[in-house]
């Protein structure tokens, strides 16, 4: 679509951090059709989709300059201004390349070279030819066992999803290990299946409007919605910052009360003001304590609901001696809860109390799931709201999913389209045999995999075998992010033969791998989204920006090219190129619509004119709603149909950090008061990050230079920490533990209570790689200082806020960042003579 610059009245962000300008109306020119705006002009706007949002995309003279917010998003995120940056930036892989060791000697490299930026480029025929021989050779003399696939979200689209391309490709040629779980709520997706029959973490959410009129209490636990609702899976709409503006107000009047629990002053909390909110400022990990003495006052004062609690739930009778301290001699009420999590018993009684007077909504994030025994926390919350009665009730009860997708939107009249599949009817060439190892891992579990293979651990029931992987294959993930204590995790790279990575960015995964493959970014693509996700607001049309930069190209042709050699292509591709699988994917939502009676546009017309389609008719949803006005006819999926406060499934499993019912663990590394915190005194948080998604956008210079502190990631701390420590706003400092160092910038604000710290997850793990300051991450990545130990037996899930560290200003020699540069391209590519395959 082409049109003329000059119309457009252009929408301008602040550069502070985190404010955003006022913003401008768009002309009407944006308006009309493709067809009606097309000129002869080099500058057009160009409409496509991301996980920030909907853009039209600025092109000068074929180059992708500027991302103006959509017309119909009222609410565009900052992280829009670094959209470009992702197609140009100095981190892009530009070439297939193969790190020279592994060119040289293949499986029997000297693995402890990775990470070297020592690559080599080769031609997309010869990194293809490489790929699958080792699949071949590794499949073929390990069996499945030995070969590990993982994908990520890096890109919206229904078709061009990496994690889908991957799973294809892979199972045409062959059996693999598969992973079970994710790092974002690995923890609470175990657990709530066995309480209340759903995960509960990813699905909709009492609508918005119903929680306005019906509440009198939120409590936000763990949550931070007004940051994190900036990204979502789907192409956001961003209409849920509208009734956070509703609820700004109803607090302000006083006709809502909101509660915060967190050690930090939340990017929530400081919208609807601080002055505003109640915020409980509770020690890290120590939720569960406050949980059981909130219970603990809620029965003793006999404020629970004992209706509720006899129809809807079973097992309250099993946990009761627990809560009065009648197995254990210590009863959970406020006094002991007091010491542990630092608020004073008076506040956790009024605490209780408050929530018990009227309608209360418990919006539960996921933070607190994420770190050791985080399963007891989302139990708890649970048992809370089951005590209140209130679950089922407009505005009451508890919701884990408020924060993503634009939860509480309500849900308009439309159709969900269906995407590229990762499953085929065709049977892979090599089944195999896993031979006495287990065929799924826990995916938080898989570096204990490398390190102790042969391992027994349990696992939500039952016994796994931890495989001898040898190769790994990722695409559209970065596990140089999301997993914990890094130095751990290079040991366990040490142990691969083959690590294969599709990205289109120089990330430390791609740093660590063996061969590495250019993808294009989504601007360099064509593709078909869903506009809004919860909200399922509409269609739109994901259009190329610009051509494929280098030697990129999309992970549709990349897996094609790949099946190719083991004659599978028409199996992956079904006789369709990148356009023949839009316009199908399209069409089966125009036969969907037809069941509903909604009439889509022909694919032509979609596509080339009206380029997006709104839905309508909003209809508002209370969550458990159904089971509670007929539990029998609209049961759980619990064994017993009903909530269960105690879980007998749970108990058979006789796992000693996870039990019959909710219960307070210590954790291994506690903020109040343990082993080590005289040493490391200070509780390390690595929540999501206000810039950019997990370690997307990372790359992007344009936003880093809004929230980076001398060019590194922010380190926020507290006025008192920082004083403490001869600490000023802007100083260089080295967070540090037994487990490895990174530097960072310091940012000194109130917003964070003595004894917390916070590095946003995400940061680009940037190592030296030798000398005085060997493991140490230069732009500070907070997972080098990370625990990388499962939550519990139940859900082996990730720990990462389990974690204590200390600081110190650095007074080093200067260390420049080296994390967006990328390798330098070798010339002894031109000398080299591949050896033959290995048979």
């Amino acid at each position: 679509m082409k049109t003329n610059a000059m119309n457009v009245s252009r929408r301008h962000f602040l550069s502070g951090m985190g404010a955003c300008a006022a913003v401008g109306l768009l002309s009407p020119s944006l308006l009309v059709s493709a067809k009606a705006q097309a000129s002869a002009d080099t500058t057009r706007l160009v409409l496509t989709g991301s996980h920030w949002g909907a853009i039209r995309a600025k092109v000068v003279n074929g180059r992708f300059v500027e991302a103006v917010p959509f017309e119909l998003d009222a609410h565009p995120t900052k992280m829009i201004n670094g959209l470009a940056d992702h197609v140009y930036a100095t981190s892009r892989v530009r070439y297939p390349m193969v790190r020279v060791d592994w060119l040289r000697n293949r499986h029997n490299s000297d693995t402890t070279q990775r990470g070297d930026n020592r690559f080599v480029r080769v031609s997309w025929d010869e990194a293809l030819d490489l790929f699958y021989q080792e699949l071949e050779r590794v499949q073929t003399q390990y069996g499945p066992s030995a070969l590990l696939t993982s994908s990520g979200w890096q890109s919206t689209g229904m078709l061009h999803n990496p994690g889908a391309m991957l799973s294809r490709a892979i199972s045409l040629h062959g059996t693999s290990l598969s992973t079970g779980g994710d790092y974002s709520t690995g923890a609470a997706q175990v657990i709530l299946p066995r309480v209340v029959g759903a995960m509960e973490v990813y699905e909709q959410q009492t609508s918005w409007p119903l929680v306005l009129k019906n509440s009198k209490t939120i409590v936000i636990w763990g949550s931070d919605p007004y940051k994190n609702l900036q990204v979502a899976w789907w192409c956001p709409d961003h209409d849920e910052y509208a009734y956070y503006a509703q609820l700004k107000e109803k607090v302000a009047s006083g006709e809502i009360k909101v509660v915060s629990i967190d050690p930090t002053v939340s990017s929530t909390h400081d919208y609807l003001g601080r002055d505003k909110v109640q915020h409980i400022a509770l020690n890290p990990q120590t939720d569960v304590p406050l949980q059981l003495a909130i219970a603990h006052t809620i029965y003793s004062e006999n404020l629970h609901d004992k209706r509720f609690l006899n129809e809807f739930c079973v097992g309250f009778e099993q946990f009761l001696p627990y809560l009065l301290g009648a197995t254990d001699g210590q009863p959970k009420d406020a006094e002991w809860a007091a010491k542990i999590c630092g608020i004073d018993a008076d506040v956790i009684r009024a605490l209780a109390k408050q929530m018990s007077t009227d309608r209360t909504q418990i919006i539960a994030g996921w933070c607190v799931q994420r770190m050791q025994h985080g399963e007891q926390w989302a139990w708890m919350i649970v048992v809370i709201a089951a005590m209140l009665g209130q679950i089922g009730l407009p505005g009451g009860g508890f919701g884990f999913g408020w924060h993503y997708n634009g939860a509480g939107v309500p849900t308009r009249k439309g159709v969900i389209l269906g995407g590229f599949s990762g499953a085929t009817a065709t049977p892979p060439i090599h089944n195999g045999d896993f031979k006495n190892y287990s065929s799924s891992i826990p995916i938080a579990r898989f570096v204990d995999a490398m390190l102790s293979p042969g391992k027994s651990i349990n696992w939500n029931g039952k016994a796994v075998t931890l495989p001898l992987i040898k190769m790994c294959v990722f695409a559209g993930t970065n596990p140089f992010h999301r997993h914990q204590q890094y130095n751990r995790m290079i040991e366990g790279w040490k142990t691969l033969e083959t690590v294969i990575t599709v990205d289109n960015h120089w990330n430390a995964t791609c740093r660590f791998s063996d061969i590495v493959l250019p993808a294009t970014t989504q601007f360099e693509r064509n593709d078909i989204d869903q506009f809004g996700n919860h909200s399922n607001r509409g269609l739109i049309s994901m259009k190329q920006v610009v051509t494929p930069q280098f030697e990129s190209r999309n992970d549709f042709d990349i897996f094609r090219e790949l099946c190719k050699r083991f004659d599978r292509e028409a199996a992956f591709s079904e006789g369709l190129d990148e356009m023949g699988w839009i316009k199908r994917i399209y069409q089966e939502g125009v036969q969907q619509g037809k069941t509903k009676s909604i009439t889509l546009p022909d694919f032509d017309t979609f596509w080339k004119e009206k380029e997006y389609v709104e839905f309508q008719g909003e209809s508002l949803w209370v969550r458990h709603q159904s089971f509670r006005e007929d539990p029998d006819l609209e049961p759980l999926g619990t064994p017993s149909g009903l909530i269960e406060i105690y879980s007998k499934t749970i108990a058979a499993f006789n796992y000693q950090d996870c039990q019959g019912h909710p219960m307070w663990f210590e954790k291994a590394e506690r903020s109040h008061g343990g082993p080590s915190s005289d040493k490391f005194p200070l509780h390390l948080q690595s929540c999501h990050p206000d810039f950019r998604l997990h370690s997307q956008l990372c790359e992007s210079e344009t936003l880093r230079k809004l929230y980076g502190v001398d060019g590194r990631e922010p380190l926020f701390i507290s006025p008192k920490d920082a004083e403490s420590r001869g600490i000023k706003n802007g100083d260089t400092v080295r967070v540090f533990n037994n487990r490895g160092q990174v530097l960072a910038g310091a940012v000194v604000s109130d917003r964070y209570k003595p004894g917390v710290i916070r590095l946003h997850e995400g940061a680009w793990y940037d190592p030296v790689s030798g000398g005085e300051h060997a493991g140490l991450c230069r732009y500070g990545n907070p997972n080098v200082l990370t625990l990388d130990i499962g939550s519990s037996e139940l859900a082996q899930a990730t720990s990462a806020h389990t974690a204590l560290v200390q600081i110190e200003r650095f007074n080093g020699d200067s260390i420049k960042v080296e994390a967006f540069n990328g390798p330098k391209e070798m010339i002894a590519q031109c000398e080299y003579v591949p050896k033959p395959a290995e048979k």
